[in-house]
């Protein structure tokens, strides 16, 4: 929602918002002159918002429970409403831009920011919305030049279906989101539906990962992904050798700087993923190996905590084999949200029991205790990993970040 904002005030909208609490983005968005309201979401705000000059559209996130007071009142109000999906669309409409979106179970971030990097490094006139933030640029960017928008789309509430993109990619799709997708076979229809809808579609990278040397396969394969996108775009531009040579996209490529939340550098020897699916943990471990051996570590100790009771449920067996290679973690109890209360709350210890390398996993809480374990395999040489999707981020920040 944050990069979204971003855009539309960039593409000459007046926009402000409101949350509950400071987030990734909320420093950006003031910097770029937007009003954000932080606290209780009980409708002052809004409705000093539409006396004021009035409110156009109301643009909401998938999260907000239909009895929300902002979104109650909104509607009360008869304002236009709708979750990004519409907006987005009727965004890239108004200003004449060619979708290039990248969808997936994972890989998506690191794909997308992956083509906005090089992008910029080729000066191609590119916007693009990235759902996390960015070192070397905003998460969030329009300008008039812009031809085409570099859109990470999301598979959740089914977003990713409004929209007939210009070119598609797709990194992976593994089953996830049982709350929206009933069945596997539903999850992969939507994506199915997803080809579909897309005038191209790029879902392999020929081997240009092979020519790659970032750390961790995975990551090589997304940014490969982003080269074929890069390649695309230049073909369609009529540029020279289509802007670059791919040894020199390749060397951009391999120059990535990374994103937010996605092995990002929290303090020397302290890395914090999004990783929540074990699929991505698996691959996210790998990257920590590469990095703990590239600096000089003994091994990787990860913290890892699970994200949504439901979804645990239905990914609980392939955790059996995703930890291996770790020297040791600790399992922290899920971070609900979305749930359903007929399910039972999966513990710590159920997870650990299940795994082929159990011996070296143990329960742990968010605290002091686990805080001193962590800075006690730091001193001994460890690469530490945080693994989140919930608040386990900026615990990990307010101990050890720099």
């Amino acid at each position: 929602m944050g990069p979204l904002a971003l855009m539309a005030k960039e593409a000459g909208m007046e926009v402000c918002g409101s949350d509950l609490s400071h987030g990734a983005v909320t420093e950006e968005l003031e910097k770029a002159g937007i009003e954000v309201a932080i606290g209780e979401q009980d409708g002052n705000f809004l409705q000093k918002k539409v006396d004021d000059g009035g409110v156009d559209w109301f643009v909401y996130t998938s999260a907000l429970p239909k009895d929300h007071k902002e979104l109650a009142l909104a509607h009360k109000l008869g304002l236009h409403c709708s979750k990004r999906d519409e907006f987005i669309q009727t965004l890239v409409e108004r200003l004449g831009l060619k979708m290039v979106a990248v969808a997936g179970t994972h890989g998506k971030t690191t794909t997308t920011a992956g083509i906005v990097w090089l992008c910029r490094e080729l000066k191609l006139p590119v916007a693009w919305l990235v759902g996390t933030t960015l070192g070397f640029a905003e998460a969030g960017r329009y300008t008039p030049e812009a031809k085409y928008l570099i859109y990470e789309a999301d598979e959740y509430d089914r977003n990713f279906l409004y929209y007939h993109p210009w070119l598609a990619l797709i990194t992976a799709v593994s089953y996830d989101h049982p709350d929206i997708y009933p069945t596997e076979e539903d999850y992969k229809a939507a994506f199915a539906q997803f080809v579909r809808q897309s005038r191209k579609t790029i879902t392999e990278t020929g081997g240009l990962e092979k020519k790659l040397s970032l750390a961790g396969k995975v990551r090589r394969f997304d940014l490969a992904m982003g080269v074929r996108a890069v390649q695309e775009i230049a073909r369609d531009l009529k540029l020279p050798e289509g802007g670059a040579s791919e040894k020199e996209l390749l060397a951009i490529a391999d120059e990535f700087p990374g994103v937010g939340r996605r092995m990002e550098k929290i303090a020397e020897g302290v890395y914090s993923d999004y990783a929540h699916h074990p699929e991505e943990i698996h691959a996210t471990i790998e990257i920590a190996r590469e990095e703990a051996e590239r600096t000089g570590r003994r091994g990787v100790v990860a913290v890892y905590e699970p994200h949504q009771n439901v979804r645990q449920h239905e990914v609980f067996a392939g955790y059996r084999e995703a930890f291996l290679g770790l020297e040791k973690l600790f399992w922290l109890p899920t971070y609900l949200t979305r749930e359903n209360p007929e399910l039972a709350i999966l513990r710590p210890e159920e997870f650990i029991s299940s795994l082929e390398n159990f011996e070296i996993a143990e329960a742990a809480e968010r605290d002091e205790k686990l805080a001193l374990r962590l800075k006690s395999y730091l001193d001994e040489g460890y690469l530490v990993l945080m693994m989140t999707a919930g608040p386990g981020d900026g615990w990990l920040r307010e101990n050890f970040g720099e």
